[in-house]
């Protein structure tokens, strides 16, 4: 892991770019102080856990059924696989229904 000041990885980002595929991680300060971290991403799976683990929205949703879990709102195992499987069924029954309107 190689640490950089801001000014100099503006000026040769590029290469910040190649190093951190090659080598790892390049943290980003700022008058001495980290303010980012630059990585390469292995594939689109870890640039999806980058953006659900630092979305807003996303936590406080996680946050809101941790909370209700918690309270002991949730569904068993099996009442949550239950209820996916009626769901699609609605769903596929509704695309089937829209598909022979639009015929």
């Amino acid at each position: 892991m190689k640490i950089a000041p801001v000014a100099d990885v503006k000026a040769k980002l590029s290469a910040y770019i190649d190093q951190c595929a090659a080598e790892g991680p390049v943290v980003i300060t700022r008058n001495g102080k980290p303010v980012a971290v630059m990585i390469a991403p292995q594939g689109d799976e870890d640039i999806e856990r980058l953006i659900v683990g630092h979305s807003p929205r996303i936590q406080a949703l996680l946050e809101k059924s941790r909370k209700s879990l918690r309270a002991g709102k949730g569904l068993s195992r099996t009442a949550f696989w239950k209820a996916v499987r009626q769901r699609r069924g609605k769903s596929k029954k509704a695309v089937s229904r829209r598909l022979s309107a639009a015929l």
